[in-house]
């Protein structure tokens, strides 16, 4: 059976269920999640999405995102979906949300309320090759100036979300003394 998204009103505000092919082909708004995991250096881990993908093949994005499923939380859906891609296990804190959508070349939608956490981990992933080329550490400024540019080597959600993932990034670490 095809997996299911959650669609949402303007408040995320869950009205109903879609396939999630037919959501991203009408541009249905629904839920999702994206998943920032900083090492002790304060770097930002990145992966490659796999070159099958249905879209954003092969372009470099957050450590994970995903749909939550009907049923479940955001917190538990961003920590099942962290284990699926990166082989990952580690605290994570939700931070923001953000609505976003992006066409694809494709034709394909995504029109999404985006729930974004942060964690910590010095654990290197062991990818899942299904949904994961490679991966890299990154400082913040570095990524900035990067996706300034090679924009299109990056995700739409994660160019769109970076400036609030450092703000947030900045304000953990000068709590902590270290980000997340």
């Amino acid at each position: 059976m095809e997996e299911q998204v959650i669609l949402v009103d303007l408040d995320d505000v869950p009205r109903g269920q879609m396939g999630k092919m037919e959501a991203h082909e009408k541009g249905m708004l629904h839920r999702a999640f994206s998943v920032f995991i900083f090492n002790s250096k304060c770097e930002l881990l990145l992966q490659q999405r796999a070159l099958h993908k249905y879209h954003s093949m092969g372009l470099w994005t957050n450590t994970c995102c995903s749909h939550q499923r009907i049923g479940e939380s955001n917190i538990r859906a961003a920590k099942r979906r962290l284990m699926e891609e990166m082989g990952i296990d580690c605290e994570l804190s939700f931070l923001f949300k953000f609505t976003y959508k992006a066409i694809f070349e494709n034709g394909l939608t995504e029109h999404e309320i985006d729930h974004v956490f942060f964690g910590m981990s010095d654990k290197l992933p062991v990818i899942n090759l299904d949904e994961v080329v490679s991966f890299k550490y990154v400082d913040l400024e570095t990524l900035t100036k990067d996706i300034e540019v090679n924009p299109n080597a990056y995700t739409p959600w994660l160019r769109i979300s970076l400036d609030q993932v450092i703000a947030h990034a900045s304000t953990a670490k000068t709590k902590n003394g270290h980000t997340a």
